[in-house]
């Protein structure tokens, strides 16, 4: 009798576990990492390019602007074995998006 109830048990624990199995195979897909956006930089900076640099948006205020800047320069810092190319890409982001750029263009 001890013998049936645990295979009875086994069978339900088996039947519970496809059926959970199924469910989460049947889930729709969400996306777990954003979207980045895929292309290359403008010849001259936009507002719009230094706003998807520095993941923010367009109309922000100014202290989301540098809080911003230093995240992303923490990970593409040329000391730290980044890009001198994508630091002076972030660096006239940021002077975009607070609007001191003078419109000369990163140095490379």
């Amino acid at each position: 009798m001890i013998a049936g109830a645990a295979v009875a048990a086994a069978a339900y624990a088996g039947r519970y576990g496809i059926l959970a199995w199924q469910a989460f195979k049947a889930r729709p897909r969400v996306p777990r990492m954003r979207r980045f956006y895929e292309g290359g930089f403008q010849s001259s900076m936009t507002r719009r390019e230094a706003a998807l640099i520095l993941g923010v948006r367009e109309s922000v205020v100014a202290e989301k602007v540098k809080e911003a800047h230093r995240r992303v320069m923490v990970a593409n810092h040329p000391d730290a074995g980044g890009s001198h190319y994508l630091a002076s890409k972030i660096n006239e982001a940021k002077e975009m998006m607070l609007g001191k750029s003078n419109n000369t263009g990163s140095a490379f």
